[in-house]
């Protein structure tokens, strides 16, 4: 089965429409112009052109729809029903260094509920996509979470602190009692949201991360779920809905991960 609803075409267009030029530009590295929004926190032309292309695309399929954006904010405040989640280049930092490890996100949200969602890595051309009650795709294949049981087998992966964070040294010794405790490989990648497209499809068990922005993991909501994973948000602040934390596994390890990561709670 192929995934053929007007909002996955809709977001789809707009993710291969972008990716040309953020190839482009990720070819000419040294030759944009970066800025900061805070202490090793990037923003580049190539995340405001990247944006811009997609707002055209999504405003041209329905012009009242709300969205949310990394970079431009909030944009048709007054529609809280329908709204895009983007993010331009999850993984900027990433992308400035020439890693090829960033991907363009995606969410379309309804009612307060991600119905579909995707995520697209334009350097190796995978597509992660889904859709509420139809499945989670890679390309044209089905994927699904891994089926490991015991979390001493598993692979995980973790993100952050940004430099801005006010709980850099919690978060940096979260991650170390976490790894030391759990007895399996912990990876960091710095991109949230193909770090829960691993998950989705197998390649990674599990993952928990701080301080994540809603646009990083919008489209990974769908995903890991239609794929069969679980996803808890844990320690939700309430004057700041937009600012997540979670942890995202396979089925048969979330459990046993989400126990360790409240022993370790972050004061």
């Amino acid at each position: 089965m192929r995934l053929n609803s007007p909002q996955i075409n809709i977001i789809t267009k707009a993710c291969m429409k972008a990716s040309r030029s953020l190839i482009r530009d990720f070819g000419e590295i040294e030759k944009l112009q970066v800025s900061t929004k805070g202490p090793g926190d990037f923003v580049t032309s190539a995340d405001r052109r990247t944006e811009k292309i997609i707002i055209e695309e999504l405003l041209k399929a329905h012009p009242d729809y709300g969205i949310i954006t990394e970079e431009s904010g909030e944009i048709n405040k007054s529609n809280i029903k329908n709204r895009w989640i983007i993010d331009p280049i999850d993984g900027t930092t990433n992308f400035v260094n020439g890693i090829p490890q960033f991907a363009i996100s995606i969410g379309y949200e309804e009612e307060n509920e991600i119905k579909c969602g995707v995520i697209f890595d334009p350097i190796k051309n995978e597509m992660f996509l889904a859709e509420k009650g139809n499945g989670a795709y890679l390309n044209n294949s089905r994927i699904r979470v891994s089926n490991k049981k015991r979390l001493k087998d598993a692979l995980l992966v973790t993100g952050g602190p940004r430099q801005s964070s006010k709980k850099k040294k919690e978060i940096f010794s979260e991650f170390i009692n976490v790894s030391n405790s759990v007895l399996c490989p912990v990876r960091k990648f710095g991109s949230a949201a193909l770090d829960i497209a691993y998950v989705s499809c197998g390649r990674f068990d599990g993952t928990w991360q701080r301080e994540l922005n809603y646009w990083d993991i919008a489209a990974g909501i769908i995903i890991l779920k239609e794929a069969g994973g679980f996803i808890d948000f844990f320690e939700e602040d309430i004057n700041n809905p937009l600012k997540k934390n979670i942890l995202a596994t396979n089925s048969n390890i979330h459990d046993e991960l989400k126990s360790l990561i409240n022993k370790k709670d972050i004061e």
